[in-house]
């Protein structure tokens, strides 16, 4: 494991099948985390041997959505730690299955919203303090499915795809300043809730969160402080 040794990292969705495995594993390394969830009592649940540390925050009732929660989030961290090196975005949300013609609206707003407005403001509510210290590093989940559109599935892709854009857009404007921007691209993760929807599958070939925090924590670290703009892809066996 690379070491994160006193960095100070902001975690959304710590309390999801991607965000736990990824807090765990920057706790393993050292990190101060701040954890992040939209609910107001999930975290002291799932953290419960944390709470109350001076290492680490829990945040919830966080809108991410919410510009000015995420600006009281920040002054909260700084207030804690003085700084902010590290955001990882796991937050997101997925629904599919419907031809373009036939997908309600309110899908498409819903998957924009969790998977786009909440990285893209989460990531303008650091970057003031990035710059402000000259480093950190921004990692981002978009999707294999970001990568091309498929049959039933165009309004994910596509939010996913915005995600692999901002991340590249981000990288190029924040890369002078020391900033390092990045995502994964996860395949099918393995997760109960993938499980009992595709029950027939093959498990062995889907990516396990726990790798997927590996790698996370891996482009958090100064080992992948060359690495600028980068889609790495996550899927495992598949």
């Amino acid at each position: 494991m690379n070491s994160l040794n006193n960095l100070v990292a902001i975690i959304t969705g710590a309390v999801g099948n991607l965000g736990t495995p990824t807090a765990r594993a920057f706790q393993r390394a050292g990190a101060k985390t701040v954890l992040v969830d939209h609910a107001p009592d999930r975290l002291r649940q799932a953290f419960n041997d944390i709470a109350g540390s001076n290492d680490h925050l829990l945040a919830g009732g966080i809108d991410l959505s919410d510009p000015a929660a995420l600006g009281r989030l920040i002054e909260e961290t700084l207030g804690k730690f003085g700084r902010v090196d590290v955001l990882v975005n796991t937050v997101g949300g997925y629904r599919g299955g419907k031809p373009v013609q036939e997908t309600d609206l309110a899908d498409w707003d819903f998957l924009f919203n969790v998977n786009v407005r909440t990285t893209l403001l989460c990531c303008r509510a650091v970057i003031p303090q990035m710059l402000k210290q000259q480093g950190g590093k921004i990692i981002n989940v978009a999707s294999r499915e970001g990568l091309s559109g498929n049959a039933g599935y165009a309004a994910y892709s596509a939010s996913k795809s915005a995600v692999l854009r901002l991340t590249e857009s981000l990288a190029a404007e924040l890369k002078t300043a020391n900033i390092n921007v990045n995502c994964i691209m996860p395949g099918t993760i393995d997760t109960p809730q993938n499980r009992a929807a595709i029950p027939n599958a093959d498990f062995s070939k889907w990516v396990e969160p726990a790798a997927i925090a590996e790698v996370i924590a891996f482009l958090a670290s100064d080992s992948a402080r060359a690495i600028q703009g980068a889609a790495l892809p996550v899927y495992g066996n598949g």
